[in-house]
């Protein structure tokens, strides 16, 4: 499609949406019919059920549901878009679509061994020397990893509060048969590129060009020929959410690792709760004190999913939104309440918060709230709008001011692919994303002062460069980096200021300065903080209090004392850290 349909992401048929109740949608005879391979299967002795065997260990699970052996299909794609149980260990997933939306409840049995060490890292993983789970040791959804030593097994369940049943009763009536392999539980090792990233990865990073998402992280032979044979440079990665698609067996720490010293440029994505007024499985409620909780919670999990797999603050990690109706007044608050709840718990946890969504939909409707005071704005936007132009412009959707230097643009999807011999299905995407503190800095010119005047027209000098670079960096462009307060500059200085509510005129004064100064993202700041946000804010307070406040890049405790006085004069709590409300009002200009 090349034009949007409204409310609806464009594009929206690359995902399938899993409707509740698709328990036995796939019968074992259609699922054979289509390619795949169903092993045998010796009935439970239960109406309903059946028993399903690998390598000793037994569960007993709906007839309905699909079974998938990767011994015999290699390249079958770990979905979680309708109830499955998959065997043995994950191949290449070359047959994996750009991505779908899950929430059908589903099993992977494989071995355990050295190649599925990596997964006993994380914290959801259960033992179970019997094969049974209790059921006190089952939280209300998944996903979560069990290991059965005495059949050498590890078990990966996923389900969600709704979906639980079938997956609590296979996996507390789970047993190991007679002569079963055990196998003893391996240690991971830490990878060569772990060593390289000190095993921390900050993502995606600074990064203009092309990128791609595919449903699940590629295998790594797969990374390293298109890393060789391709101009992409950063991979769409899903690390979690109730709603997530497909399977991620190549999904490590070390994997993490391998691709930011390959070069790569990660762009992590959660896939949690979708708008209320969509047929999706899981979805946010429309009570907006619910809705908050709703997305508080999810990124909570998103930021443990992300330090589990050494991803770092101030790492931006990706909500997936998918597209609503927006004609829908209570479903537009519900969402923006969500959202806001997502951006200021990964704000309060050092990450910094990205939205993805339909730009006629998730991404309209934040931009319509740039300014609000009511909902907390996230640092990035991924707007998918297929309209096959590989840049970030927004069009009618985002105006060019917001959001400069922070965009992902998905231009097309469910494409196939080919480089180095293995092919895959993706969708394309546009970057062009850094820290528009880091850009402070990257200024030609110099930006740190121990005083910031206002400037008039006529005005020159070294100060007036400044102000031109960062009025350019927020998309306010002069029509020439002068060191002149000409009329491109005046017009640009009055467009700024407009757009943050404050009187239009051509004067940068110490409002503007404030304003401008503290521009782009707003990370939640402390004692003992360091790095480019930690300047921005040094050279904001310096601009807002008319004293010289230390531009050193380190929260101390002058900088503590300086953003005290700062909130007390605004009549703000005078917590001597920066926060939301802190943010606000410096972006403000107040």
């Amino acid at each position: 499609m090349s034009t949007p349909q409204r409310g609806f992401r464009l594009g929206a048929a690359r995902r399938s949406v899993a409707v509740a109740g698709v328990v036995g949608l796939v019968s074992s005879t259609a699922w054979a019919a289509s390619g795949a391979t169903v092993p045998p299967i010796s009935s439970a002795g239960t109406p309903g059920l059946r028993a399903v065997s690998f390598s000793g260990y037994t569960v007993d699970v709906p007839s309905g549901w699909k079974v998938v052996d990767f011994s015999h299909q290699p390249h079958a794609c770990l979905r979680l878009d309708a109830p499955a149980v998959y065997l043995g260990h994950a191949g290449d997933q070359r047959a994996c679509p750009s991505s779908v939306i899950g929430g059908a409840p589903g099993l992977h049995l494989e071995p355990l061994d050295g190649r599925s060490a990596d997964q006993l890292t994380r914290s959801s993983l259960r033992t179970a020397p019997t094969g049974e789970v209790p059921s006190s040791q089952l939280p209300r959804q998944g996903p979560i990893s069990v290991a059965v030593p005495g059949a050498g097994v590890l078990v990966t369940a996923v389900y969600s509060a709704t979906s639980a049943t079938p997956i609590r009763r296979a996996l507390t009536g789970g047993h190991i048969t007679d002569g079963a392999p055990a196998r003893p539980m391996h240690s991971p090792q830490p990878s060569a590129a772990a060593s390289q990233t000190g095993g921390k990865v900050s993502a995606p990073g600074s990064y203009h060009g092309p990128g791609f998402d595919a449903c699940t992280a590629p295998a790594q032979a797969v990374m390293d020929a298109w890393r060789a044979s391709s101009s992409y440079r950063a991979v769409g990665v899903y690390i979690g959410g109730v709603s997530r698609g497909c399977g991620q067996p190549n999904l490590t720490a070390a994997w993490v690792s391998t691709q930011a010293a390959s070069g790569w440029h990660l762009i992590p994505t959660y896939v949690g709760r979708q708008a209320p007024c969509t047929g999706f499985v899981n979805r946010i409620s429309y009570d907006v004190a619910t809705a908050r909780a709703q997305g508080r919670a999810e990124a909570r999990d998103a930021v443990a999913r992300a330090a589990a797999l050494g991803l770092v603050a101030p790492s931006t990690l990706y909500v997936d939104m998918e597209g609503y109706d927006n004609t829908i007044p209570a479903c537009v608050t519900a969402v923006l309440t969500y959202l806001s709840g997502w951006t200021h718990v990964l704000h309060t946890n050092g990450y910094s918060a990205g939205v993805y969504s339909s730009a006629a939909s998730g991404i309209s409707d934040l931009s319509a709230q740039y300014a609000s005071s009511v909902y907390q704005r996230p640092d990035d936007i991924w707007l998918a709008w297929w309209n096959s132009a590989a840049d970030v412009d927004g069009g009618s959707y985002v105006p060019d001011t917001q959001w400069a230097y922070h965009r992902i643009h998905q231009f097309a999807g469910n494409v196939s692919e080919s480089h180095g011999g293995y092919q895959l299905t993706i969708d394309r995407d546009f970057l062009d994303v850094g820290s528009a503190d880091a850009l402070q800095d990257a200024c030609p010119t110099k930006v740190n002062f121990t005083a910031y005047p206002a400037l008039h027209p006529g005005d020159r000098g070294a100060l007036v460069l400044a102000g031109q670079c960062l009025l350019s960096r927020q998309g306010f462009e002069p029509e020439a980096v002068t060191g002149v307060v000409d009329a491109s500059t005046a017009s640009a200085v009055s467009a700024f200021k407009s757009s943050r509510g404050l009187p239009s005129d051509s004067v940068l004064g110490r409002h503007g300065w404030t304003a401008l100064l503290s521009a782009g993202r707003s990370p939640y700041l402390r004692l003992g903080s360091t790095g480019d946000s930690v300047r921005k804010v040094q050279r904001s307070l310096t601009a807002a209090l008319g004293t010289a406040v230390t531009i050193n890049g380190t929260f101390d405790r002058s900088m503590r004392r300086a953003v005290r006085a700062y909130q007390t004069d605004r009549g703000l709590p005078a917590t001597g850290t920066v926060g939301t409300r802190t943010w606000r009002a410096l972006q403000r200009g107040l």
